[in-house]
């Protein structure tokens, strides 16, 4: 297929009309319809159907447009890193990374690598796992540091695992729930949480947690992709959240969040830089990637017992947090 026939495709679907999508592509409408009977001819499938409220895509014509629109985007992608070069940046690094990295290990890493590159234009983008996924199988993306669960169902992605973090539950200090000798995932579902989007891990986490224990989930729930934000809305209210212990050191220090003594093995996860297989990391972004994993393993173990005495359980193995 021809992708300047595709890129007339989306424009056409966009616009509703072939007189306006031959305006605004500077071309003549009778040349436009010629190269789309030319593509429906190729590919022996109708794409557009002509009626009274303009033009509109068949089932083919949809699909196609989604692919369309990725082609699209990666043209002015490449145009907009083309346009930076050209200011005087010999690279452009672009990565993305969870909210929780965002907020805590990438910053320290990135600074640290920033002393020995200091011309490279450093673009860092931070969404939900699902999203860095997608964004990096569509060449967004560099490579992505998250979590390895929802890896292995996508194609012609590696990984390497840097470090371990756990997941702690986080209330305010004045919380009721600290004043109970012992704390459960029932007594835990009774107060409001503060949940990750979709596709979170999180948010999995927790109602897999809730359901091993026969728990209903919480009824009052807010979604949200900012770690800030949840941060501010547990200090604030009776809300609890999951969140990685080191993304809290700060606001536990200055006592506004405060970790309950709940753990189990399934809080910890593993933290992996993922690349597509058909990019191999370079000694570029290789370096940076040294500092996330340093960074990340430094506060993992400086942090492990956050907000919680020196005392210490083993579960299946690996230290968990006991009394607050």
């Amino acid at each position: 297929m021809d992708p300047r026939k595709l890129l007339y495709l989306a424009t056409i679907i966009e616009q509703g009309s072939l007189a306006k999508a031959a305006k605004h592509l500077a071309i003549s409408q009778p040349a436009l319809s010629k190269s789309m009977d030319r593509l429906e001819s190729e590919l022996g499938i109708k794409l557009l159907e002509r009626g009274p409220m303009g033009i509109t895509p068949t089932t083919f014509g949809e699909i196609l447009y989604s692919h369309a629109r990725l082609i699209r985007e990666e043209m002015d992608f490449a145009e907009t890193r083309f346009q930076k070069v050209q200011k005087g940046h010999a690279r452009i690094v672009t990565f993305g990374t969870l909210p929780s990295l965002a907020s805590s290990v990438v910053p320290l890493a990135v600074s640290r690598w920033r002393e020995r590159h200091s011309r490279i234009l450093l673009r860092v983008v931070e969404k939900v796992q699902v999203e860095l996924l997608l964004g990096l199988l569509r060449d967004e993306f560099d490579f992505i540091v998250g979590q390895t669960e929802f890896y292995d169902y996508l194609q012609g992605l590696k990984q390497r695992v840097l470090f371990r973090d756990r997941l702690c539950v986080f209330a305010r200090p004045e919380h009721r729930l600290f004043s109970l000798a012992e704390v459960s995932w029932a007594d835990l579902a009774q107060f409001p949480w503060v949940c990750p989007m979709v596709g979170g891990r999180q948010r999995t986490v927790l109602e897999k947690l809730l359901a091993s224990e026969g728990v209903d989930p919480p009824q009052q729930l807010i979604e949200c992709g900012s770690i800030d934000f949840t941060k501010a809305v547990v200090a604030a209210s009776d809300h609890l959240a999951l969140l990685p212990a080191h993304s809290v050191t700060s606001d536990v220090s200055e006592g506004r969040l405060k970790a309950l003594a709940i753990t189990v093995p399934a809080l910890s996860r593993d933290i992996a830089v993922i690349f597509r297989e058909r990019s191999p990391l370079d000694s570029l972004t290789r370096d940076l990637i040294t500092q996330i994993k340093a960074i990340g393993n430094d506060l993992s173990r400086e942090r492990s017992i956050v907000g919680e005495d020196r005392s210490s359980a083993t579960v299946d193995g690996r230290r968990a947090a006991v009394n607050p």
